[in-house]
Formats: C-alpha cells, structure tokens, sequence
C-alpha cells in the first residue's frame, strides 16, 4: 500500500504514458494501491466489466464454501446514528447522508472464492484484505466524454409491483434528484457540456438474499482533449464519490465521521482499470473485509428528512449479500 498522493502522481504519469494500471483509494484519501500492467500479475485478482485477469481455468474452479451467515448491528445502536444524522439534517448542515454499517459475518467463503464466483461488473480482491463485488459505476472516460452513474435507491424484486413502488416512492425520488444535481455539480469542477443522459433507469442485481431492483442515472460531461496528463487529478478531484457520502459534501462527510465513529478505509472508495485509451472504475460497495481471522460486511444508504429509521435499517441489512445464487 501507498499513500493516496503518491497514486494520484503515479495516474497522471502512467496517463501521460498511455501504460495500462488498475489502481484503488480509500475513502479517506489517505491509502492506495497502483498496479502497472495488471493484466501480468495474479497477486490481485479484478474484473471491470470484460477487463479481467481471471484466467478461464481459475473462474470454473468449484465454490466450496457454503457459510455465509451475518450478526446484525442491533436496532437500538443503528437508532443512535440515524436519529444524529437527522438532527443535522434539520439543522441544514446535509440535504442528504450516506449512513452505514458494519455487521459481523461468520463464513467459510475466501475473499477469491466470492470473487471469482460474483455476478457483478466490477470486482477486486486484496488477499487477506478485502473482496469488493461492486454494481456501482464511479466514472468512465471514452474519447473525451467523462460519464458518472449514480445508484440511489433498492427494492426487493419479490415486492408487489416492486418498480412502480421504487420509481413512485417520494424519499427515493427526493434523495436520487439530490445525488444527480449533485454529480453534475461534481462533474461540472473537471468538464464542461453537463448533461443528463439517462434519468432513473432499473438495474437488476442477483443476490444470495434474492434479486434486488436498484435506481441509477447516467450523467456526462466532455473533457479538455489533453485530459490523460491529468488522470490523476480528475479522479481526486470528484473524491470521495457524492453517491457513498452526501450534500454537501465536506459537512456531510463530518457527520458520517461523527455518526459512524470509524474509518471506512477502502469501503466506499473507489478502484478502476486504465487501458492505455480508456479509464473505467467502481465505487467499492458490496464489501466484505477480513481483519485477521473475523470478517465483516460494510453497507448502507442515503439518509433525508424523509427517511423511515426502520426502513433504512432494513434497507441496510438488505445489502449484506453474496453476490450468487
């Protein structure tokens, strides 16, 4: 590991180079890890969409492991927490919070096996560290065009006409407006040209707690045609990402440092693959830690004035999955 600067100059050389690296930054802006040529190693283990260096052999290799049970933060603790983010939320200090949790899991998966065995289109796997199966885009950059798309808002497929509910429901509508204003503003401090291209289209997610319909938006915006000198710095500059944090962002980041009492580390952070032309990468949700011989689960949600404590806790816990059926 590295410090979160040192990946930030290591971007912009390797951008200006046009040499291919898969890199990652925790949420605090303080860690990292930079990999040159990471088709040529197996020491990390990644997928970002068809970008892969899981060898065909290693992705049939059979799934041992059948332990996979969590030990829910309790109600009351979760309680504590909502009901602090929600008076600053009434004291206009966030218009929207990003809470989460961190409940203890009892598994015999490894951290390779949920990754190889993941059905998501992002995946990275630090041995003895972290395995992150992530559904969420942080950003892409084809050509010129930069696109973020932002993911607020889950349903439980099994729920009654659970698209029209999730489309229909006013704090999802309430806090998935807020995150798109907010990404263009985000997008508007590195390119020019903002728009929205798609606004509140369904992705459908597999999960060993059932499929889960999720809410996300696509946004654009067009960058300077010398824009590769600068990776680096565009990346850094739209951190941390608006959808695991809030608005505004530098008080709300402040709450959840107050409300969660610890680090997040590399939850919530970001991790990407540049192939020498294009960039891609992924807010690192769906998150399984080990610290030593424990393992825990990292989740949350967006958290407004509107929002039901119960629901968001359900909602909370709903996210503790394996990404297989």
């Amino acid at each position: 590991m590295i410090t979160a600067k040192e990946v930030r100059l290591l971007m912009n050389q390797a951008g200006r180079c046009a040499l291919p690296f898969l890199f990652g930054i925790d949420y605090e802006m303080e860690r990292g890890f930079f990999i040159p040529h990471p088709l040529e190693q197996q020491a990390v283990l990644w997928r970002v969409h068809a970008h892969t260096n899981i060898s065909p052999a290693l992705s049939k290799s059979p799934l041992l492991g059948s332990l996979f049970k969590s030990h829910p933060v309790d109600y009351a603790t979760y309680s504590q927490r909502f009901s602090y983010v929600q008076q600053q939320l009434l004291q206009g200090n966030s218009f929207l919070t990003n809470l989460t949790l961190k409940t203890p899991i009892t598994t015999d998966y490894t951290l390779q096996e949920i990754l190889l065995h993941s059905q998501s289109p992002y995946g990275v796997a630090l041995p003895n560290r972290f395995v992150c199966f992530s559904p969420e885009t942080f950003v892409r950059i084809k050509g010129t065009t930069i696109y973020s798309n932002p993911m607020k808002g889950t349903i439980r497929c099994d729920v009654p006409h659970a698209e029209q509910v999730i489309l229909a429901d006013y704090k999802e509508q309430a806090e998935h407006n807020t995150i798109v204003d907010f990404i263009r503003s985000d997008l508007s401090r590195v390119a020019t040209q903002i728009k929205v291209d798609r606004f509140r289209y369904i992705d459908r997610v597999e999960t060993s707690n059932g499929a889960i319909l999720q809410v996300s938006s696509q946004i654009s915006g067009e960058l300077p045609a010398d824009y590769t000198a600068c990776l680096g710095d565009i990346l850094f500059t739209l951190l941390p990402a608006g959808s695991i944090s809030g608005a505004p962002k530098v008080s709300t980041c402040k709450i959840i440092a107050a409300a969660e009492q610890e680090k997040r580390g590399y939850y919530s952070g970001v991790f990407g693959y540049y192939d020498g032309i294009e960039l891609d990468s992924a807010v690192m949700i769906r998150y399984l830690e080990q610290v030593n011989d424990s393992f825990y689960f990292r989740s949350g949600g967006g958290v407004t004035i509107n929002s039901s404590m119960r629901s968001e806790y359900e909602e909370v816990l709903e996210k503790v999955y394996l990404p297989f059926v």
